[in-house]
């Protein structure tokens, strides 16, 4: 047997095994990424759930305020105004 048929066996053997070293690396960081991932992503979706239980304590307003509307003050407005507090 040459070296090239053990190192195929070899190969080949811890292939069958299932021994972690037959993923590849790349393979186990994107596993384990996508794990991550996801349970930062079920925390996330707990969090806001119970923040959305109780928006009165946390400042959450859930609907929208409109800011009101101040009449458009021109340049002339100001002056007459001002004129106004003078007299």
């Amino acid at each position: 047997m040459t070296s090239k048929e053990k190192a195929e066996l070899l190969f080949k053997q811890e292939r069958l095994s299932g021994s972690r070293s037959s993923t590849p690396e790349y393979e186990q960081r994107a596993h384990a990424e996508r794990s991550k991932t996801a349970m930062l992503r079920a925390l996330r979706l707990a969090r806001d759930a119970e923040l959305a239980s109780r928006p009165e304590e946390t400042g959450i307003v859930t609907e929208k305020l409109t800011k009101p509307k101040s009449p458009k003050t021109s340049r002339h407005a100001v002056t007459r105004k001002r004129a106004q507090f003078r007299s």
